[in-house]
């Protein structure tokens, strides 16, 4: 019976080790999957992130549009990730843009209580089965003033996400942070084309004028998705081996 007990074990510890390490990435819109790509110009930068990755790990894009962390857990989204995690894998973890959402109480955490407890959660329980949590901040808006200045809207978002990545020690890549720059280096009128900027008719999916500042374009996510990449290159991360040259 003890031997028996014991082959399964190395069957199972096997089995795990012989599978290809996952990503499973975690969010709202800006980084989900979109739906009709050949129609559809819209894309998160999660969707891009494959390209940028060689075909010894898998990218499990588990972002959900409209999502904040409250409703991802309530949903059971977040269960349906954690069940699956193994050791080796990696979550890469962004939320902010719906947690904001003051109205709306299915959506809605304090920055400071609510949603640095579920951060917390998703770090921890991570861990727990083995795998790696990375935290990234919200991308940035398309949020120029009149004068051209590029005005952040997370507020005290960003900032708990930094602060949860140091107290947990967990890698933290500030999109926030990088997306300024990002958008700040096409300016005002030239960072539409990182966006959905069209006008009626301009092409197929749109029948009506398009002015969408928050989400991405193929060209915006990838962009994106570069940004992203290129300071994960910086962590001393495993999971750098596994990044395209």
């Amino acid at each position: 019976m003890k031997r028996i007990s014991f082959l399964l074990v190395l069957l199972i510890s096997l089995n795990c080790f012989a599978q290809k390490p996952t990503i499973y990435g975690i969010g709202d819109s800006t980084m989900a999957n979109k739906v009709n790509p050949n129609e559809n110009p819209e894309r998160g930068w999660g969707q891009m992130v494959p390209l940028f990755l060689s075909d010894k790990i898998q990218f499990d894009n588990r972002a959900v549009n409209g999502r904040s962390t409250r409703s991802f857990i309530n949903e059971k989204l977040w269960d349906a990730v954690y069940n699956k995690l193994k050791p080796g894998d990696y979550v890469f973890i962004q939320f902010g843009h719906n947690d904001a959402k003051e109205k709306d109480s299915l959506r809605y955490t304090n920055p400071h209580t609510a949603y640095r407890h579920n951060l917390i959660r998703f770090v921890t329980e991570t861990r727990e089965k083995g795998a790696t949590p990375i935290i990234f901040s919200s991308i940035i808006r398309r949020n120029f003033n009149e004068v051209g200045v590029l005005i952040p809207t997370h507020g005290d978002y960003t900032l708990e996400a930094r602060l949860v990545a140091q107290e947990l020690n967990v890698p933290f890549i500030d999109m926030e942070y990088y997306t300024e720059l990002l958008e700040q280096s096409y300016g005002p009128e030239k960072s539409k084309k990182l966006h959905l900027h069209y006008k009626a008719g301009e092409i197929p999916y749109y029948k009506e004028d398009k002015a969408d500042d928050t989400h991405l374009c193929v060209k915006g996510a990838t962009e994106v998705a570069k940004i992203a990449i290129n300071e994960l290159m910086k962590t001393k991360l495993e999971l750098v081996n596994y990044i395209k040259n």
